[in-house]
């Protein structure tokens, strides 16, 4: 099967594209390589250096003749889709469009469409949440993701193209950048190797931070093979229905780090705070059985063997190569 993927040289898309190459699947790349790098990139998959909102889509997709669109490129950030909801609106949904006309035009048979389960439901009733619960979006990140989930549907119900959506939970391991979701993963492993101190935000009367629900990247590459051939029309959490308060997640770096890291000041253990930033929910934890039962998906990383795997990859200088285990 030919799989183009969108955003597959960043740190998840790159991942997806290796599981789906190591499964002997043809995989092409488009990514403009504004935050993705080249040293992701498979050396199996052919590599188009294109922006999605570029014309020169469609000739893309006339060439290649994929099968299936995987798209995960997009404005990730949530603090930066507030300081520019116009910038956030152009990539992921003007940019979305543009795939969706170029994949109905040129015979593309089902879009994976990679939307937030951390973002897109806010603060919502029910906790942990299942797909159930409507969307409740409180940044213009989160707004982008849940209409491009409702022009999903349009799609299908219009033309006929198929589509899966997986909404991740906070995603992190080998080749993650300090931005988006779960960049604090990676913000709190820079900062212990270079023996800064970290900065824990909060709401008020919640000094332990924020809840999250962290998933491996390995799991999720995974979920993304599963949506190749079942989840037809419908939208799956992918995460590990665990929640983990933000000073949690740092203990429990800093005791892996403490083990790892020569000389690791014991004093980098204490946390500075600051308050929640605009677009921030208080708490995100997913329920997985759907995709469990729809997928025959289920996560398989606990967060301390991620956190070790993904500590490890860091310390070993893969960062800055750019390679993952």
């Amino acid at each position: 099967m030919k799989i183009l993927v969108t955003g597959g040289a960043g740190f998840i898309g790159s991942n997806v594209v290796d599981a789906y190459i190591e499964a002997g699947h043809d995989v092409v790349v488009v990514d403009d390589l504004s935050s993705g790098r080249p040293e992701n990139l498979h050396p199996a998959a052919r590599f188009h250096r294109a922006d999605i909102r570029d014309d020169g889509i469609r000739r893309l997709f006339e060439q290649e003749r994929p099968d299936v669109l995987n798209h995960h490129a997009a404005q990730i950030s949530v603090p930066d889709s507030v300081r520019d909801p116009r910038r956030d609106a152009a990539v992921n949904v003007d940019g979305f469009l543009n795939l969706m006309e170029a994949a109905r035009r040129t015979g593309v048979r089902k879009v994976i469409f990679i939307s937030s389960g951390g973002a897109i439901y806010g603060e919502a009733q029910e906790y942990p949440t299942s797909e159930a619960a409507p969307p409740q979006p409180v940044s213009p990140y989160a707004i982008t993701k849940a209409v491009a989930e409702q022009y999903l549907a349009f799609y299908r119900a219009q033309h006929g193209l198929d589509y899966t959506v997986l909404r991740y939970s906070n995603v992190y391991g080998p080749r993650q950048v300090p931005h988006g979701e779960a960049g604090v993963v990676a913000i709190f492993m820079d900062n212990l190797a270079a023996g800064r101190p970290s900065t824990l935000y909060h709401f008020p009367g919640e000094p332990d931070g924020m809840v999250r629900d962290y998933c491996y990247v390995g799991d999720v590459a995974e979920a993304n093979l599963k949506a190749l051939s079942v989840g037809g029309g419908a939208a799956f959490n992918i995460a590990t229905g665990v929640g983990t308060r933000t000073r949690q997640l740092y203990e429990t770096l800093f005791d892996l780090a403490a083990g790892l890291i020569p000389g690791l000041d014991p004093a980098l253990r204490r946390l500075e705070t600051a308050p929640a930033r605009p677009g921030d929910i208080r708490r995100s934890c997913l329920r997985i059985e759907k995709a469990r039962d729809g997928l025959g998906w289920q996560p398989r990383t606990g967060l301390a063997e991620g956190l070790e795997k993904t500590l490890k990859w860091r310390l070993s200088g893969a960062a800055a190569a750019g390679s993952a285990p």
